[in-house]
């Protein structure tokens, strides 16, 4: 526990509304969507400024306690969670988009907005956002930008890294960077922006950024196909490819269609069984557009590696044919599932997801397996659902016996081991499966650099 002349040092630096100590905030704010750690933090301040922030950087290395930054808390790797006494630190008070520049393009706010509110302002300047996953409405920006959050649009648009344009960063000795001042080009050296962008708020806690916001996407339209393989996936994935744009590829087994059917009382697409799906999305700006698309699914259909399908008729019915992907981790939820989150490259995905489902067809024979992910980019989501006759500890520690064998798969494909949850506490002692030795000293070395005292994020990323 905290020392209580440290708390009132804290207090000082965030006023009555800012420090928390009750036990619903302590279990609230200590964790993230991760079901295997119970949280333990000491307290939570919540500063409204980036000079709070600092502060409360400077008084963990003089008082010696720990901190872990949250956001939205919608992780699923531990990031967030303080299990340890630690003091959190949560930005949600600083929630302001604070400048906008038309001519630039360029939004500037606060780290705690919220990433739904920053796709809203961008629409509302005719504008877009392109990063969007289903944790939108409750996922803050500077949780995105430490975890280089992707989601359903990557394929066309990138991560998050692609569209930060600036930082404002406390480091772990409590200095304040401002890093690239919202340029699209600066040749002068290190870009100390990108460390930060993904560093799961182990070097340095983000407070602002510059956002770069783009066209707004015209016409967006949805389909929904039936394929009767993985490897049927892949091959629609060129058909489509070579005639159009995609803004989206997603995929997603009977079995998450099922649930989401099942639990959230949604339509299925159309009457015809499969055991796999694909949802794409492309800009239907011409007839011709609309007119590849068709002819893309016709030639599926003479080929027989697309079973059924249909084509969104209005933003309506495009919003109601998403919701059949994006509901999915928020149903299967209830389950406990344990998730794995992999990434190989994609002409390789075809042979890693049949690997990788042969293995746990073996291995998790008596557990139900739902698959669902952005494969357009690679990107695999695995989940195993709990049996509700087992265990939440018995359950967890069999899975994670398992998970070497995956990760062993996952590395003789040069491949990652979290392609977008990040590594956290939950994938933090697998991380030499995506790592080698000499990337991971140099990891070490950068911690050591910006948080010599091992304040920030302790545990979480590096062991």
């Amino acid at each position: 526990m905290l020392n209580p002349e440290v708390l009132v040092q804290l207090h000082h630096i965030v006023g009555d509304q800012g420090l928390r100590t009750d036990v619903l905030s302590l279990q609230t704010y200590g964790r993230d969507w991760t079901k295997i750690y119970e949280p333990a933090p000491s307290a939570i301040a919540l500063p409204k400024s980036t000079e709070q922030v600092q502060a409360i950087i400077q008084l963990a290395n003089q008082a010696g306690f720990k901190i872990v930054p949250s956001g939205g808390r919608t992780g699923l790797s531990g990031g967030a969670v303080a299990a340890q006494g630690e003091v959190v630190v949560s930005l949600e008070r600083m929630r302001h988009i604070l400048d906008f520049n038309v001519q630039d393009r360029s939004l500037t706010c606060e780290a705690g907005v919220i990433t739904a509110q920053i796709q809203q302002f961008a629409a509302e300047q005719n504008l877009f956002y392109p990063v969007d996953f289903a944790a939108a409405g409750s996922s803050q920006i500077g949780g995105n930008i430490a975890t280089n959050a992707g989601g359903i649009k990557v394929i066309r648009y990138g991560l998050t890294r692609q569209q930060v344009l600036g930082l404002e960063v406390v480091t772990g000795q409590g200095e304040l960077l401002k890093l690239n001042h919202g340029l699209v080009k600066n040749a002068t050296g290190y870009d100390l922006r990108h460390l930060f962008i993904g560093s799961e708020g182990t070097l340095g806690i983000i407070t602002q950024a510059s956002l770069q916001l783009i066209r707004a996407p015209d016409n967006l339209t949805v389909l929904v196909l039936g394929v009767p393989a993985f490897a049927a996936l892949m091959q629609v994935l060129l058909r489509f490819q070579a005639n159009l744009d995609l803004t989206a590829f997603e995929f997603f087994s009977a079995e998450a269609l099922h649930y989401v059917v099942q639990d959230q009382g949604l339509a299925k697409p159309f009457a015809t069984p499969a055991p796999y799906y694909a949802l794409l999305e492309f800009e239907n700006d011409s007839a011709g557009r609309e007119q590849a698309a068709l002819q893309a699914f016709q030639d599926g259909l003479a080929q027989n590696i697309v079973l059924d399908g249909v084509m969104s008729q209005s933003q309506t019915q495009a919003k109601a044919l998403w919701r059949l992907r994006e509901l999915i981790s928020e149903t299967i939820s209830v389950y406990t599932p344990y998730k794995n989150d992999l990434s190989v490259r994609v002409s390789q995905v075809a042979e890693f997801l049949q690997a990788v489902d042969q293995l746990v067809a073996e291995r998790y024979a008596a557990f139900e397996v739902i698959w669902y992910g952005h494969i357009g980019d690679g990107n695999l989501h695995l989940n195993i659902l709990k049996p509700a006759t087992m265990e939440k500890a018995d359950f967890f520690e069999h899975c994670a016996a398992v998970n070497e064998q995956v990760f062993a798969l996952t590395q003789s494909l040069k491949g990652s081991i979290s392609a977008e949850h990040g590594v956290g506490l939950l994938k933090r002692d697998y991380l030499a499966y995506s790592r080698s030795p000499e990337e991971i000293a140099y990891m070490r070395a950068m911690k050591a650099l910006f948080d010599p005292n091992q304040v920030l994020n302790p545990g979480k990323l590096l062991s």
